[in-house]
């Protein structure tokens, strides 16, 4: 008879609430009836957007702060900050505010959790193509440049990114190029 592996929440405190994470204590207990505590970082989740017109990548530039990186390249991203708004909506939004286009064609590539050790977001990927311009105006405190790096490069974006979810975005584009 195989053991049934269940992960129980047993309790739940908040110690913090902000304006873009809460923090909360949550007690588990595992099927062996031993239990833990564990500090968790509540966020919305966000959506990252792979985004090409078949010869160019567009991807953006921008400081980030946390990690005290001036200039980190990453493809277009953003919180799912809008209430009621799905996934998809947002991955939309947040392309035509952070780099100007809007996708003719959509395609959801993967959700995938962003550091599951202790933050509940969830990054859902989109792969954005048949790209035309939008007149959206920039956000002003959004610091960013928008890049556009030739596809035939992609190799060589892929070796100096450093952020998780624009490597998991570009790994699959290429994936899906081949």
């Amino acid at each position: 008879m195989k053991e049934e592996r269940r992960l129980r929440r047993i309790g739940q405190r908040l110690v913090y609430k902000g304006p873009i994470v809460s923090v909360r204590m949550d007690t588990f207990q595992y099927a062996d009836g031993s239990r833990d505590t564990r500090q968790i970082v509540i966020h919305p989740g966000a959506v990252g957007i792979v985004a090409h017109d078949g010869k160019v990548l567009y991807m953006v530039r921008q400081p980030r702060e946390a990690v005290e990186e001036e200039a980190l390249l990453e493809i277009p991203a953003g919180k799912l900050d809008v209430e009621e708004e799905s996934p998809l909506e947002a991955a939309q939004r947040e392309l035509a505010e952070e780099i100007g286009k809007v996708g003719g064609d959509w395609r959801e590539l993967r959700t995938i959790y962003a550091s599951p050790g202790f933050c509940t977001e969830r990054i859902h990927l989109f792969l954005a193509t048949e790209l035309y311009d939008v007149d959206e105006p920039r956000l002003e405190e959004e610091r960013l440049e928008v890049v556009r790096v030739p596809l035939d490069e992609l190799d060589e974006t892929i070796a100096q990114c450093r952020d998780a979810k624009s490597l998991v975005g570009l790994l699959m584009l290429k994936d899906i190029l081949r």
